[in-house]
């Protein structure tokens, strides 16, 4: 009997793809927040997952295995620039280092969130082989 991976872990599969791009634009950002002109990103969370589990808008696969997932293609359809919540400081950038820092604090504990539940499936998946 095969296993179906898509049901047996859920979205934290694609939730896991998706977060780890988020940290790379947050970092970003935290990385840029004293270069002049810079515009802060952020990543459509809500729309990135629905294409994630859908293998919809535009999202190849892999060449090596038809279920892997293209996170480069994702990182550049769901990357979109942050509305400002400070005002312009002269130079024109957009970052608010407290805020991205705060976001990125949150993006890193859903990270492992998201891995928790995947050991716990892949562990249920590991006693249901053994049969224990």
């Amino acid at each position: 009997m095969a296993i179906n991976f898509d049901n047996a872990l859920g979205v934290h599969q694609y939730s896991l793809g998706v977060r780890a791009q988020r940290a790379e634009v947050i970092s970003s950002n935290i990385a840029n927040a004293n270069t002049p002109h810079y515009k802060a990103q952020d990543v459509d969370f809500a729309s990135a997952m629905k294409a994630a589990s859908s293998h919809q808008q535009g999202l190849s696969m892999s060449q090596t295995a038809d279920k892997h997932f293209d996170l480069t293609a994702l990182s550049q359809q769901h990357v979109q620039y942050r509305t400002p919540t400070q005002a312009d400081t002269g130079d024109g950038n957009t970052v608010d280092t407290q805020k991205e820092q705060a976001a990125f604090m949150q993006n890193s504990l859903e990270y492992q969130m998201s891995l928790g539940f995947l050991e716990g499936s892949f562990s249920g998946m590991r006693k249901a082989l053994r049969g224990d």
